[in-house]
């Protein structure tokens, strides 16, 4: 199943644009996780040892890779095609293991050698049903270190109901049709594109057999997540940014 350079570079460049239709400041999200990563790890000795979740192709782990080139990014995601793309495009950046986060034997999977200082996700957790995102929380808890970080960027609804939530959506495509990302193709026309490409068939294929994930936490507000860490065993939990309805929510073990 392995892919050209070229296919690769194609179908993530492709993959950067069209999410920028659906993460409000995507790339200023990056920065800022990337920020508290390189804050956190500054007075740790060796190299800082970081878990990347919902990798997809590599966006995250390839941006952190570029800002911390000692550290050990470890990338998990359930997808074949898009963790071919990032095996491929950002072969460097990352290990990559194919584990489905939250199922039974995926901290297995990641055959961790050492606690981590980091664990990093953005616009993927969401995709996780409540019991499973606790578990998935109570998990990490155990893989940190003490004073090791959960660093999750992702949309989360407002508190206070449907008027600041439509607020908020108005915020964010404010600024998307400032930055003309709606230009790009969608996440619908990327697939669909990509079922046409010969050379990804065969992944497509497997990921056809698989089963897609179930559940869905994005109506958890910002409070929902914040106790589920802090009953996970997280010391403290609270956001470090927001745009609109984009958070990046910082938790130190």
């Amino acid at each position: 199943m392995g892919l050209s350079m070229a296919t690769a570079e194609l179908w993530v460049e492709r993959w950067e644009r069209q999410q920028q239709r659906y993460a409000v400041g995507r790339e200023e999200r990056f920065t800022v996780i990337a920020d508290v990563v390189e804050h956190t790890t500054a007075d740790r000795a060796g190299r800082p040892h970081v878990l990347d979740l919902g990798c997809g192709p590599g966006s995250l782990a390839a941006r952190l890779a570029r800002r911390l080139p000692d550290a050990d990014i470890v990338a998990v995601d359930m997808d074949p095609l898009l963790l071919e793309l990032a095996r491929t495009h950002h072969s460097t950046a990352a290990r990559y293991v194919d584990a489905v986060i939250g199922e039974p034997g995926w901290v297995q999977a990641l055959d961790l050698d050492r606690p981590l200082d980091a664990a990093v996700s953005t616009t993927a957790l969401h995709y996780l049903d409540p019991d499973t995102l606790r578990r998935t929380y109570q998990h990490l808890a155990t893989l940190l270190r003490p004073g090791g970080v959960l660093v999750n960027g992702d949309h989360l609804p407002p508190e206070d109901g449907p008027g600041t939530a439509g607020i908020a959506a108005h915020l964010g495509r404010l600024r998307a049709e400032r930055q003309r990302v709606f230009n790009h193709e969608d996440w619908t026309s990327w697939w669909t594109a990509a079922a046409d490409d010969p050379e990804l068939a065969d992944l497509l294929a497997e990921r056809g057999r698989r089963e897609p994930a179930t559940g869905n936490t994005a109506g958890l507000p910002l409070s929902a997540h914040v106790r589920l860490l802090r009953q996970a065993g997280f010391a403290q939990a609270g956001p470090v940014w927001q745009y609109g309805n984009s958070y990046v929510v910082v938790a130190i073990r």
